[in-house]
């Protein structure tokens, strides 16, 4: 089987090609622009922008499946740049046109990452697939466009389609938040979160691509919608801790009212980070479970570990 990997010079899309070659696969990847290391792939095509005009037709050549990571995650602020719209132009427009030249290129099936910001950015119980969807920001608002576009395309072709919508992924190489709470668990600083009580999901890197291989040939993935995650929830304190452990490090947790700590990092400028790092988000990863028979193949504890080395 000849599988077609976008964004495979990505932080999931290595990881992907690293495994779809062990398992046999022949990986074609796809980027946006010339890359130097490209061993992860069988071989790499360059697509250039991803948008409503982009030409996939070389990439698409003789592939049975392809898988979708390639996204707009960030707009650099400007006031005359619209982040919706140029969300759309990649994550809607862009995702639409490959569908639609995938489908007349002859792919069978179009695996498609959106995320859990489809669901909304936290509620007090988990999120599962059949709650009404309630993206709050405009990558959210992009990603939940793209899967309605899909499912048309796939309704007017007969492509067969499975959408995951993983929780926040870690694991070695990860950037953003996690990499930051990596950095302050190590730096043996006392920190002022041991009052938080909240719950997050996470999934690890090496469960996330084992999931999107299940999909990949399981009959019964067709046509649905996947929540995935490590299942085990975890608080903010206690993912410190484990993190501080993974690296041999000691970490001093003290209280600090959360009204005290929000104002504080909204004065330094980090009150987005704060509200994710205290606020709970947690989602029901049970479908994927019972009707794929997916279990995970690495715990909690161990993703972080592997996260960590160095």
């Amino acid at each position: 089987m000849k599988i077609l990997v976008t964004g495979a010079n990505g932080f999931i899309g290595r990881n992907l090609c690293s495994l779809l070659k062990e398992k046999g696969y022949f990986v074609r990847g796809a980027v946006r622009n010339n890359v130097c290391d490209v061993s992860e792939a069988d071989e790499y095509i360059q697509v250039g922008e991803i948008n409503e005009s982009t030409d996939w037709q070389k990439a698409l050549i003789e592939v049975d499946t392809v898988i979708h990571l390639a996204a707009r995650v960030h707009v650099m602020s400007d006031r005359d740049v619209d982040p919706l719209d140029a969300f759309r132009k990649v994550n809607v427009l862009g995702t639409e046109c490959l569908a639609r030249m995938a489908a007349k290129a002859g792919a069978k099936r179009f695996i498609f990452i959106s995320s859990v910001k489809v669901n909304g950015e936290g509620s007090h119980q988990p999120y599962t697939e059949k709650d009404k969807p309630k993206p709050e920001d405009a990558y959210g608002i992009s990603k939940r466009e793209a899967e309605d576009s899909l499912t048309s395309v796939a309704a007017k072709s007969g492509l067969k389609t499975v959408i995951l919508r993983p929780s926040l992924v870690y694991g070695l190489g990860v950037k953003a938040n996690f990499k930051n709470l990596i950095r302050i668990a190590g730096a043996g600083l006392p920190l002022p979160f041991k009052g938080i009580r909240n719950q997050r999901s996470f999934i690890y890197i090496g469960n996330l691509v084992d999931a999107i291989a299940t999909v990949i040939t399981h009959p019964l993935a067709v046509g649905e919608t996947f929540l995935v995650s490590d299942g085990e929830d975890i608080s903010t304190p206690a993912l410190i801790k484990m993190i501080a452990s993974a690296m041999n490090k000691k970490v001093i947790l003290f209280p600090l009212p959360p009204a005290v700590l929000k104002v504080l990092s909204t004065l330094a400028g980090q009150g987005e980070a704060m509200v994710k790092l205290t606020g709970s988000l947690r989602i029901d990863s049970s479908k994927i479970r019972n009707l794929l028979g997916w279990k995970p193949p690495f715990t909690l504890e161990e993703g972080i570990t592997e996260t960590v080395k160095k």
